[in-house]
């Protein structure tokens, strides 16, 4: 499998993002976000950091990115796709996840450990963690706070596209609507999740509970591309 770690004017987390793709058993390669394709990537990460420096509003620019008209093409077709913090700024900016990201209720940069629960383990991104098993992530935002009009947070719950909450003891840290820390897209391959597990990739970093989230997604792609190659020869 190949992944392919998207790098934004101001992104700091891209390569541990690589490297935690690479513990995961992927190749990984960084795409400059100039760059008008994936060079063949299976599955993509935007990693967090400060793309542009949040300049007008955090991910608003990167958007407009020539990468990123690959990366809606790549989750058109069906093609697995995770925004990390920053990442899950520039997604929500783009439409390709619900919801909005705003200041932290704090008014503070929060940087700190949370905990996740996890709302399903029937997806590409959770699918290699054990059941009942809650996720130590770090969070590091200025903006993490998640919004949807009521309305519109009953219609996702009601069709479970709610992946990640914060759980006790730590709790929310920005004061997110209904403690919702990761979200879907409709279709179930476009991911956006705040905390970092990236940085939670190996135990001597604290934490390897987020090198489970990298496994879910290398093997969800890799099963895919099986299934693919299986239906050509049949």
């Amino acid at each position: 499998m190949r992944v392919g770690v998207v790098v934004f004017p101001g992104s700091n987390c891209d390569r541990d993002a690589l490297h935690a793709a690479r513990l995961a058993g992927a190749e990984s390669e960084l795409l400059w976000h100039e760059t008008p394709d994936l060079g063949g990537a299976d599955l993509v990460v935007l990693p967090g950091g400060f793309a542009y420096g949040d300049y007008l509003r955090a991910g608003v620019l990167a958007r407009f990115s020539p990468i990123m008209g690959a990366v809606r093409d790549h989750a058109a077709r069906g093609g697995l796709v995770l925004g990390i913090c920053n990442g899950f700024q520039v997604l929500a900016e783009a439409g390709l996840v619900p919801g909005a990201l705003l200041r932290n209720a704090s008014l503070r940069f929060e940087h700190r450990w949370v905990r996740l629960s996890v709302e399903r383990r029937d997806t590409p991104f959770t699918s290699a963690i054990p059941a009942g098993r809650e996720l130590r992530l770090p969070v590091a935002h200025g903006e993490g706070n998640y919004f949807l009009p009521d309305h519109e947070l009953d219609v996702l719950e009601a069709r479970d596209r709610v992946l990640f909450r914060y759980a006790p003891p730590e709790g929310n840290p920005n004061g997110s609507a209904r403690d919702i820390a990761g979200v879907l897209d409709a279709g179930g391959r476009v991911c956006g999740l705040m905390p970092h597990p990236e940085r939670a990739a190996e135990a001597i970093l604290g934490s390897d509970d987020g090198l489970l989230v990298f496994r879910s997604l290398v093997e969800s792609a890799a099963a895919a591309t099986s299934a693919r190659a299986a239906a050509v020869v049949a």
